[in-house]
């Protein structure tokens, strides 16, 4: 089960960024609207987890300027978001697929040790 509301400490550690870039960044989206505690807290959902997953993609791997994410999510938001989800997963498949792979020499290694 995935959580619901995640702090800015997780969401930067979840895309190995600093909070202040986080912090940065809602000022900048307009999209961006944690919700904050009575304490001042701010509490991610798990859509703003996504917008920050998907700006996070546009700015750090695909280069746009802030400008050109702002454009590009006002274009089109749901298939920005699409995307950066399914980037992930394909990420995560890569990712079990090499340790399924190294699993496999390391057992072939060991089978040729024993005959």
């Amino acid at each position: 089960m995935e959580k619901v509301n995640y702090t800015i400490g997780e969401i930067a550690e979840i895309l190995q960024v600093a909070p202040s870039l986080i912090r940065f960044w809602e000022k900048e989206f307009e999209q961006l609207k944690p919700r904050k505690t009575s304490g001042g807290t701010r509490k991610y959902s798990r859509g703003d987890l996504i917008l920050l997953k998907t700006i996070y993609q546009l700015v750090k791997i695909e280069g746009y300027t802030l400008p050109g994410a702002k454009e590009k999510l006002k274009l089109n938001p749901a298939k920005q978001e699409l995307k950066t989800e399914l980037t992930e997963k394909l990420n995560s498949i890569k990712t079990f697929l090499i340790k399924l792979k190294e699993n496999l020499s390391s057992q072939t290694i060991e089978d040729d040790l024993i005959i």
